[in-house]
């Protein structure tokens, strides 16, 4: 796995705040079962196996990470599935900085943070982003 990107420090009312990358690079946090490959249920990791890949997901997620960006895995997936899920990537040739175990299963995901968060929603074909409108949920102010 590479590593090789720039993180920036910050400052904030004279105190160091957590880095960031730079506004050029993208962090991408990618699913994998539906998503890069069948969706395989965690009560049957064996079958990660001979899991299909989706091809337009290898060639679009190795091209962004060839172009700078982060590319971690996220997985529903416990622990002790890494190594099949770990060697089915390898195995298919993806290229990914880091993989986090153990996502809440079940969907309807809203997630919150401090720090600028862009949700897509995979819906059978990976390509390169483009921009759209949509309508979001905020906090009231």
């Amino acid at each position: 796995m590479n590593t090789e990107f720039k993180l920036v420090e910050t400052e904030e009312n004279g105190q160091k705040i957590s880095p960031i990358l730079p506004e050029d690079i993208k962090n991408y946090m990618i699913d994998i079962d539906g998503t890069i490959c069948d969706d395989i249920p965690n009560e049957e990791p064996e079958r990660m196996t001979t899991a299909e890949l989706y091809p337009d997901a290898l060639k679009t997620l190795n091209k962004w990470f060839d172009e700078g960006h982060v590319i971690t895995f996220f997985t529903s997936r416990i622990e002790e599935h890494r190594a099949v899920t770990e060697t089915w990537l390898k195995k298919h040739g993806f290229k990914y900085h880091g993989m986090l175990m153990g996502k809440p299963r079940g969907g309807n995901y809203h997630w919150i943070d401090n720090h600028i968060v862009r949700a897509t929603r995979y819906e059978g074909t990976f390509s390169d982003l483009i921009e759209e409108n949509t309508s979001i949920q905020v906090f009231k102010k």
